[in-house]
């Protein structure tokens, strides 16, 4: 059973390429950005709570994203694996997410790394929320969650580089050109620790 990550800067296609490498894998693709973000619209007291901190770019606290996370990776439809978009941000979530697999008797297999310039990034929000009309999507909110990254969560990918499973893979270029780099960085990390995964060719 194949536990991951997908990690990168807003903007770098993790939600993209986390649906992509998920449904190769036949593993579920778990985004907390989507359970905020439904949790927001339908006004629950999560979503409120949350919605404060997303307006301002900020992550929403450890506590609540915890608590979010180790219900969702409960649910049956992860029983086999899943794939994780947009956690753990902090070294706080680290050590929340260690011990919710070590009660289960699991651990992670592969952390994926995206990596794209910084400058290559705030082009794209900044299209995104011209389409999109997404109101946390300011040139100022935008600045403020790469520098959130680069401080915290590339911090975080170093915890699991003595693991031998971090795996930092270009973000750039063509939507299928990324995501067969994923795929081999996947196989490499699985090759190199002993357990390789299927992966289904034809979906």
């Amino acid at each position: 059973m194949t536990r991951m990550l997908i990690m990168g800067p807003p903007g770098s296609g993790k939600g993209t390429q986390a649906a992509r490498i998920a449904d190769k894998m036949g593993i579920v693709a778990i985004s907390t950005g989507d359970i905020f973000r439904y949790n927001v619209k339908e006004l629950t007291d999560l979503g409120k709570e949350a919605k404060k901190y997303i307006d301002n770019g900020d992550f929403v606290p450890d506590d609540v994203t915890n608590r979010m996370v180790e219900d969702r990776i409960k649910q049956p439809d992860a029983a086999n694996g899943f794939l994780l978009d947009g956690y753990p941000r902090t070294a706080g979530q680290v050590e929340a997410l260690n011990e919710m697999l070590k009660a289960s008797g699991h651990s992670l297999s592969v952390v994926l790394q995206l990596e794209v310039p910084d400058e290559e990034l705030v082009q794209r929000l900044l299209a995104r929320a011209d389409s999109e009309g997404r109101a946390d999507d300011t040139s100022e909110v935008i600045q403020h969650r790469l520098d959130l990254y680069h401080e915290q969560t590339a911090a975080v990918i170093e915890s699991y580089v003595d693991q031998g499973i971090v795996a930092r893979v270009d973000g750039t270029g063509q939507i299928d050109d990324i995501t067969e780099r994923l795929l081999q960085a996947v196989y490499n990390v699985r090759a190199r620790t002993g357990t390789l995964p299927v992966i289904n060719a034809d979906s």
